[in-house]
């Protein structure tokens, strides 16, 4: 039997002097000095994730609820269609950072 591997989309952005990996589909992030390492962190972060997910029985409904399918030895999670900035304009009390 092949094994199943699962596809999730990478975003990385910098926040200070570090780089943040983060997978929306199962909402997890990890980050390094680096925008390699960060990557590879969060693939490291996503593997024990999912391998603590199955050891509790949880994994077929967290992979369920991400919207991930199965597609031959794949998992596939939800295709973005779009990605963009937006910008809204806030009153002054809410402005405040």
């Amino acid at each position: 039997m092949k094994p199943v591997k699962i596809e999730f989309t990478s975003q990385v952005f910098k926040e200070g002097k570090m780089y943040v990996a983060h997978t929306p589909e199962l909402d997890l992030s990890s980050c390094a000095t680096t925008q390699t390492k960060a990557q590879k962190n969060l693939i490291e972060a996503v593997r024990l994730f999912l391998e603590e997910a199955e050891k509790k029985g949880s994994l077929h409904q967290i992979l369920a609820e991400a919207g991930f399918v199965r597609r031959n030895n794949r998992l596939v999670g939800p295709r973005f269609v779009l990605t963009q900035r937006v910008t809204l304009p806030l009153s002054p009390t809410h402005a405040q950072a």
